[in-house]
């Protein structure tokens, strides 16, 4: 039997294999063997509406009519937003848009382009 490595966030023994995961059973971490440090100690990974993981100056579009707060028209779906900055709010993007000027989108209404 191979010897898993204890829960990063706990320190629990009894660490499970679940697919490509390692889950603790009594906090309900779940982490990728072999993740780096980083990813272990907490920093959040950004993943768009279908999944891709997004990183500072992306370019993503927008996959739904987003209504602007204050009357100020709709950002339709397909729009385009280049170079996104992540950060750590309710809001998971500041960005740029054309005809709209600055604002803060949610990964879930955006998909990175490839």
């Amino acid at each position: 039997m191979s010897a898993l490595p204890p829960c990063p966030k706990c320190q629990s023994e009894f660490t499970y294999e679940d697919g490509a995961q390692l889950v603790c059973p009594e906090c309900a971490h779940e982490w990728t063997a072999g993740a780096g440090d980083a990813a272990e100690e907490g920093a959040r990974v950004y993943k768009d509406s279908v999944g891709n993981i997004l990183q500072d100056g992306d370019t993503v579009t927008v996959i739904k009519d987003l209504k602007l707060k204050g009357g100020g028209g709709t950002v339709k779906v397909g729009t385009k937003v280049k170079n996104i900055r992540l950060v750590d709010s309710d809001h998971d993007i500041d960005c740029k848009i054309d005809g709209f000027g600055a604002m803060s989108l949610k990964t879930e209404f955006v998909k990175k382009v490839v």
